[in-house]
């Protein structure tokens, strides 16, 4: 596309800086010991009653320390079993790609997010550890079905899939949007006529926009399809596209992470559900499994908690019931 011909793209990565404390050597102190020699035996008496009051209660506060010893001791003998049964658990590979906030990299390089924290939660009361991964999304389908990794899920839409995969879900609800900057002069759906959009390449909205099923959609000038979350933004913030699509609580992330000022249509492209996805030939009980636990955890409010962590009004996102999976 010409579009693309024209455009300098340029790729930023995110950098990380570890810091290091070093250790000094503390500053050397000069103790100086006084020696009182007593000069009666009155004085000496004296002298070991106060010391033998001192001595029993250093032996109490030695036995307090002893049993404070003993406690922690144990305690990290139980801690130490504790982890070492975690490791023993069974592995499930979980593939994602980056996709804030359900699935980042925090300032330490370790995979967080909501779908990141539902997963180890649902994971370990079914007795496994999880172990997140980054896939290539385009892949994503391939990876599965060859057992590379066992499960998708990254803020994955069911809608359009249910038969591709083996579903657990859904388990959030999730707006698909379009997106536009602040002085653009598109309202509505129907003002995207003729208009660039980008998205996400294998993304919901791309075949939103392709396959037009749904009246209200119009006919694009260029659909832009990128294969990372970041450029479609990078293209709108530059004026290449006048507008995205993507799942609403991307674009709020992209927004606080970047201070970008972009405007959400009010009119959704589709509600879609969020779900888990295993190999449709994937016949070991995991995906029923995990579908339970993490009605469970809807029911029981750990889902809410972990939610209302990275959005805001966390309940909506929980509305799964007339999606009519």
């Amino acid at each position: 596309m010409g579009i693309m011909e024209k455009v300098p793209v340029k790729f930023f990565t995110r950098n990380f800086f570890l810091s290091s404390s070093g250790y000094s050597q503390p500053p050397q102190g000069t103790y100086l010991i006084r020696l009182n020699l007593m000069e009666n035996r009155e004085e000496q008496q004296e002298w070991r009653k106060d010391e033998r009051k001192k001595m029993k209660g250093k032996r109490v506060i030695a036995g307090i320390l002893l049993v404070g010893i003993l406690a922690t001791a144990l305690a990290g003998c139980k801690n130490a079993d504790v982890t070492k049964k975690e490791r023993e658990k069974p592995v499930i590979t979980l593939g994602s790609d980056s996709y804030p906030p359900y699935n980042y990299l925090n300032e330490d390089g370790i995979p967080t997010g909501i779908d990141v924290e539902l997963a180890t939660e649902a994971f370990r009361r079914m007795g496994y550890q999880v172990d997140v991964v980054q896939i290539n999304w385009e892949k994503k389908k391939e990876l599965v079905e060859s057992g590379e990794i066992d499960c998708i899920m990254g803020c994955f839409s069911m809608e359009g899939r249910l038969d591709d995969y083996r579903w657990a879900g859904p388990y959030i609800a999730s707006r698909q949007v379009v997106a536009v900057n602040e002085s653009s002069d598109i309202y509505k759906l129907s003002d995207l006529e003729g208009k660039n959009l980008a998205v996400q390449s294998t993304t919901k909205p791309e075949g939103i926009f392709l396959n037009r099923t749904d009246e209200r959609i119009p006919k694009l000038g260029n659909l832009i399809s990128l294969g990372h979350r970041e450029l479609i933004y990078t293209f709108l913030g530059k004026g290449y596209v006048d507008a995205v699509a993507a799942h609403e609580e991307s674009i709020v992330q992209y927004m606080k992470d970047y201070d970008a000022s972009f405007r959400i249509l009010e009119d959704p492209l589709m509600v879609v559900g969020i779900g888990v996805a295993f190999a449709k030939e994937d016949d070991r009980g995991i995906c029923e499994q995990m579908d339970q636990t993490l009605e469970e955890m809807r029911q029981d409010g750990t889902s809410l908690k972990i939610i209302k962590k990275y959005l805001d009004d966390p309940q909506k996102y929980l509305e799964v019931d007339d999606l009519g999976y």
